[in-house]
């Protein structure tokens, strides 16, 4: 029964399987109440190690749920428990998966070749660590994300980023060439911005981890395997908010980055208008940007913009007429949708600027 629970999720014992892992967690958790945290940890070890279901790598069946349950257990275990026996829980789980060189191998190797590691990879952090019953919304999210990436250099924590919460395709393979080649929707990168801004509004917090650090992750994410296509770069960052773009982007600034921050932020301009949001956001944002300059890198800095809406103005009309483009009509809509943002962004930048001025 609880075979045919996990490996099939609208069966009539699926829920009922997963209220049952979490009452064996509250059993578990007080029979062993008395025993030291490694003992607990090996009983659970041997006592999951029974069914490959909760072992990466040894269930082959299209949508098992074991790492699931086992999450469910766990969160219920380790419930109350101290950031102490939280780093004895994620060592015993290194221990018990082979965890480390798993992902050492994933994230070091050319992305997509072993999607199917990716994809366990990302099943089993997310759903026995990251993702179900968690205690302290937020809290034990970042504590087991941060010793995810922790062991890794900065590149490797960007990929590791995107494993856990990039867009999967129907085939449960990770969309790595779909960020490069396509323009991907909000909900594909929902999950990425999520854990984005959740790093960020927590770095006060982090002894690993500071604005640089989450500057060069994010400068690392969106060039890999390639450089990404520039629209899901502006909409990933209009989906982590003002906040950790406008870092983003001051942070390019300071190292001389004009011309990438001017692209940047006429795509973001393009998404908000493509999504129907307000041009707000964007119109307080350059003008914060320019309280920052004197006035003639002011200057310099919106005719850098101006310049950049006309090239890529440009690059849409040389690549509609270039291609033949009868039946797609996502270039045109494309372009329409630019010259609209230009007109809506300097309607609200003159009159936030007026508003300034009184």
């Amino acid at each position: 029964m609880i075979t045919q629970s996990i490996h099939h999720p609208t069966s009539p014992y699926a829920r009922g399987n997963f209220e049952h892992y979490n009452a064996l967690g509250w059993l578990f958790k007080r029979c062993t109440l008395l025993l030291p945290t490694e003992d607990r940890l090996t009983l659970i070890s041997s006592m999951f190690s029974q069914m490959p279901c909760f072992k990466l790598e040894e269930c082959t069946a299209a949508g098992c749920l074991g790492f699931y349950g086992y999450g469910v257990f766990l969160k219920t275990m380790i419930s109350g428990w101290g950031e102490v026996e939280w780093h004895r829980v994620f060592n015993f789980l290194c221990s018990f998966t082979n965890l480390l060189p798993k992902i050492k191998m994933a994230v070091t190797g050319t992305p997509g070749v072993s999607c199917s590691l990716e994809l366990q990879l990302r099943l089993f952090c997310r759903q026995v660590l990251l993702d179900p019953l968690d205690p302290w919304p937020g809290k034990g999210t970042l504590f087991w994300l941060t010793r995810i990436l922790k062991p890794w250099p900065m590149v490797l924590q960007a990929r590791l980023l995107f494993i856990l919460y990039g867009p999967l395709l129907p085939d449960r393979t990770l969309a790595w060439q779909g960020m490069v080649e396509r323009e991907m929707s909000d909900s594909d990168l929902w999950q990425m911005a999520r854990v984005i801004v959740l790093l960020y509004s927590n770095l006060d917090h982090l002894t690993d981890w500071t604005t640089d650090t989450m500057q060069t992750i994010l400068e690392e994410l969106i060039v890999f395997p390639e450089v990404w296509h520039m629209e899901n770069v502006a909409r990933l960052f209009v989906l982590c908010g003002d906040t950790v773009c406008y870092s983003f982007l001051a942070n390019k600034l300071h190292n001389g980055q004009l011309l990438q921050v001017s692209r940047l932020i006429v795509h973001i301009i393009l998404v908000l208008e493509k999504n129907g949001y307000s041009m707000n956001s964007v119109v307080r944002m350059v003008h914060q940007v320019c309280q920052g300059f004197n006035t003639s890198e002011r200057f310099a800095f919106i005719q850098r913009l101006e310049d950049m809406f006309s090239e890529v103005t440009m690059e849409l009309i040389e690549f509609v007429t270039a291609g033949n483009h009868h039946e797609d009509m996502g270039p045109f809509q494309t372009l329409r949708s630019l010259l609209q943002s230009r007109a809506h962004f300097h309607a609200k930048f003159l009159l936030h600027m007026f508003l300034q001025n009184e």
